[in-house]
């Protein structure tokens, strides 16, 4: 198969998130199954217009904020001339409306829909922008029964909450590299210390984790947090740190490497994720993968990646008494500890994007073939 993707971003763009590592993992393993890939996607500071990743050609163009208006005019200059078999929409936040220009075979993956939570995130003009785009490019999918595949059920829902038709959604789940994530003997940390892992933005309401922090500190003096990610909330946060009166117990590591991530997560003894809305919570499996539970929010995305009581515990979203709790009951608690991280080892097991490429490689087959 000759394969063209429209995603907002690649694997190396600073803003890359859980959608364009699903993408990069699934497709440079379909690359390797034999077939070809190009990706179509915006430009960033010091990025090459062109250039292959893993097997997959990728093309830079336009800026990050009004990539949409360029993909259906390089559809027609170039690729609707280079006989692609299928296109792949990627959808995430502003869509391309892809389904009113393209005319091969056309297949959507949905990550999550921000739907309200957008104004959580950005300014009322822009979120507001985005909320009505995302809400009609979604009408245009349901009218045109565009085939989709999301990441986990709660996107599955979100999808047909909207109107899309059940026969027409697949899964393709967020997995992880066992190669690289998995428990390799790092001791935990001495002292007591909890970790976030992720991009810092705003929705993601690390702040949440900040307050309780300070609360869980002043019954457990010794206790450290740190902060793994990047993002434009981070000098937010730092500055609430500061203002908390805890920037010297609270680490924010911006970007590190994946060998010193996999470190780092099983150095911690266990993770929190406060975000308000996930299509699935692929830093939860990879930290499972490492050795290590997670206490998350009781949101979509988050309550499919962690089993409540067997492999991390879940709280109410925004509900910072109870986070405060939770975290106490598991830094008192080993035994719970270490049955939620044996648990969640197995349960990370069960994801694997060997086996996600080579089906989303049978849906796409199938998709040609009945366009035929």
């Amino acid at each position: 198969m000759k394969i063209l993707v429209f995603n907002w971003q690649d694997i190396k763009n600073p803003q890359a998130g859980g959608a364009e590592v699903h993408f990069h993992e699934i497709f440079s393993r379909v690359v390797k199954l034999g077939h070809e890939v190009t990706l179509y996607c915006s430009s960033f500071q010091g990025s090459q217009p062109e250039e292959t990743i893993n097997g997959v050609r990728v093309i830079r163009e336009g800026g990050r904020y009004f990539f949409n208006v360029n993909v259906p005019l390089r559809y027609w200059k170039q690729f609707k001339h280079e006989k692609f078999d299928i296109v792949i929409d990627d959808t995430n936040k502003i869509p391309f409306f892809t389904p009113l220009f393209v005319r091969e075979p056309l297949y959507f993956i949905i990550h999550h829909l921000f739907d309200k939570a957008i104004f959580k995130e950005a300014p009322l003009p822009l979120a507001l922008y985005v909320f009505l785009m995302e809400k009609l490019g979604i009408a245009v999918a349901r009218w045109k029964r565009i085939p989709t595949m999301v990441v986990s059920p709660s996107t599955r829902a979100e999808v047909l909450e909207k109107g899309f038709r059940n026969e027409d959604i697949e899964f393709a789940y967020n997995c992880v590299d066992h190669n690289l994530h998995h428990p390799a003997g790092i001791p935990r940390s001495a002292v007591p210390m909890i970790g976030y892992f992720g991009r810092l933005k705003k929705y993601k309401s690390a702040d949440h984790l900040l307050q309780a922090f300070v609360r869980v500190k002043s019954e457990i003096p010794d206790l450290k947090l740190i902060v793994i990610g990047d993002g434009d909330y981070r000098r937010h946060l730092e500055q609430l740190a500061h203002n908390l009166g805890i920037e010297n117990d609270v680490r924010f590591t911006g970007y590190v490497d994946e060998s010193e991530k996999v470190k780092l997560l099983q150095q911690i003894w266990f993770m929190v994720n406060t975000s308000s809305k996930e299509g699935w919570g692929l830093t939860v499996v990879e930290a499972n993968a490492c050795g290590t539970t997670v206490l998350g929010s009781n949101v979509p995305g988050l309550r499919d990646a962690i089993k409540n009581g067997e492999t991390g515990l879940l709280y109410e979203y925004g509900n910072i008494d109870e986070l405060t709790k939770k975290i106490l009951m598991l830094i008192n608690d080993p035994d719970l500890r270490n049955r939620l991280a044996q648990n969640a080892i197995a349960f990370s097991k069960t994801f694997d994007w060997n086996v996600v490429a080579k089906q989303v490689v049978e849906l796409l087959e199938k998709r040609i073939g009945h366009k035929r």
